[in-house]
């Protein structure tokens, strides 16, 4: 078993080679033991629709009701309704099936247990109930069950609009199209849909919004009729990124600023959000009366930093926006559009005059800088670390952003790819330039770094 398909925020590999039916029925055997020991019997699973998702969630079921273990089975859904099902059946844990963003190759697994992110030291401590072979056993049973119609209820309850919108979604082939253009007819949203048949092989483009690229069409067709806004979600549709009337690009860290008057109840209402997002985001959190906490990269650090501060709204700049004001407070693409279709509709201003409103950065897409192995990554991450916390102002709350008194930059570790994550903004867009140019200089000092395409 390759042990590197233990990441730390899921189980994500290359399903040829990672993920053998026998490695499967393992994984399932340990997370239905780590819910027994913990006094759980129940489990709902359902998977994306990549072409090796049945396999992976019947050998997952198999281990499952090896250890005893009730299996409601929900079928192909995206992860935003399997995270409801907890919610809906009250089950001890569940399992979505999903490669995310990754190539059609990938797939993996994301676990939920007790209605919450299951991360970092459980997810190693399945790798440690593999290795030992310390299963539960039992006879556990299977049931299938219907979420998708409860969760689609559910999103039609809380969801108003006060006039009829017109909107375009892009779903990428992917798991968006089992729900997102009937949810948005149904409420009153006059939707014109791309890329909204299911294809695993994702042939028009990759469901990765946060790559611009993959948004062409969907600007295109926003410029090209009378739209109020437009939005695209990634393959198992957690995360989202708008289009405004004009063509023009909305990353989460600016969508996040439109919701802020609806979610700042009370002065001191805090705001989580990561170490990627924009200085404008933290400057109107502060406008609108809130207490700005920036936290780590990773949607279930964000979730866990929510509850422990008892948190209404979250994000992230890579798309997962986390709604808990009248919300379960996870991540659900579909329904950030809808709250922002219920938004638009209730203000006679446009999409892109809302956002002329908010402070203007100049800043970089996410870039993810590619190294030769996760060992180099490490290397490079902590030489960085130590030299810029050494010679600037740095917050380290998750890797190293640097602070100008006029922009700023990071660098990370990702999590789950063996690249530095750097991110770079400032006020004009020359000095954007400059502070980039200055920490990207240094980190090729420091280790093999792909820096060719920056």
């Amino acid at each position: 078993m390759n042990p590197y398909i233990f990441r730390k925020y899921d189980i994500r590999g290359i399903v040829e080679t990672d993920f053998t039916p026998d490695v499967v029925i393992d994984l399932g055997r340990a997370f239905g033991t780590y819910v027994k020991r913990y006094g759980g019997d129940r489990v709902s699973i359902s998977g994306d629709i990549r072409l090796t998702t049945p396999r992976l969630m019947e050998n997952f079921s198999q281990g499952l009701l090896e250890t005893g273990i009730t299996v409601l089975d929900m079928g192909i859904v995206p992860t935003p309704a399997n995270y409801f099902s907890m919610f809906h059946f009250d089950v001890d844990g569940a399992v979505q099936i999903t490669g995310s963003h990754n190539p059609p190759e990938f797939n993996g697994f994301k676990l939920s247990y007790k209605q919450g992110a299951f991360y970092g030291d459980q997810i190693q401590a399945l790798l440690g109930l593999i290795k030992t072979r310390n299963f539960e056993t039992g006879d556990g049973k299977i049931e299938k069950v219907d979420i998708m119609k409860p969760y689609q209820l559910m999103l039609k309850e809380k969801i108003h609009l006060d006039k009829p919108m017109k909107a375009v979604i892009d779903c990428g082939n992917a798991a968006g199209c089992l729900t997102a253009p009937q949810i948005f007819n149904e409420v009153g949203i006059e939707t014109t849909e791309l890329f909204c048949d299911v294809d695993g092989t994702f042939p028009n483009h990759h469901p990765d919004p946060t790559e611009d690229h993959n948004l062409l069409d969907l600007v295109a067709e926003i410029k090209s009729g009378n739209y109020d806004f437009g939005v695209a979600y990634d393959g198992d549709a957690d995360r989202v990124v708008a289009v405004d009337e004009k063509g023009g690009i909305i990353r989460s860290d600016i969508l996040m600023v439109l919701f802020l008057p609806e979610v700042i109840k009370n002065p001191g209402d805090t705001i989580v959000y990561d170490v990627k997002c924009s200085q404008a985001l933290e400057d109107m959190i502060l406008k609108y009366g809130g207490k700005p906490v920036m936290w780590k990269t990773g949607h279930s650090l964000i979730k866990d930093k929510m509850k422990e501060l008892d948190v209404n709204f979250a994000g992230e700049m890579s798309g997962h926006i986390f709604f808990a004001d009248d919300f379960f407070g996870f991540d659900d693409a579909i329904y950030v559009s809808l709250r922002l279709a219920q938004l638009l509709s209730r203000t006679n201003r446009t999409l892109s005059e809302l956002t002329s409103e908010i402070p203007v950065y100049h800043s970089t897409p996410e870039m993810r800088l590619e190294c030769s192995d996760d060992e180099e990554k490490f290397k490079i991450s902590k030489k960085a670390d130590e030299y810029f916390t050494a010679n600037y102002n740095c917050s380290t709350v998750d890797g190293v952003r640097i602070k100008f008194d006029d922009g700023w930059g990071l660098v990370r570790a990702s999590n789950t790819q063996p690249v530095i994550v750097c991110r770079f903004e400032a006020k004009t867009l020359k000095r954007m330039e400059e502070i980039q140019n200055e920490i990207l200089d240094k980190l090729a000092e420091f280790g093999e770094i792909a820096l060719e395409h920056c």
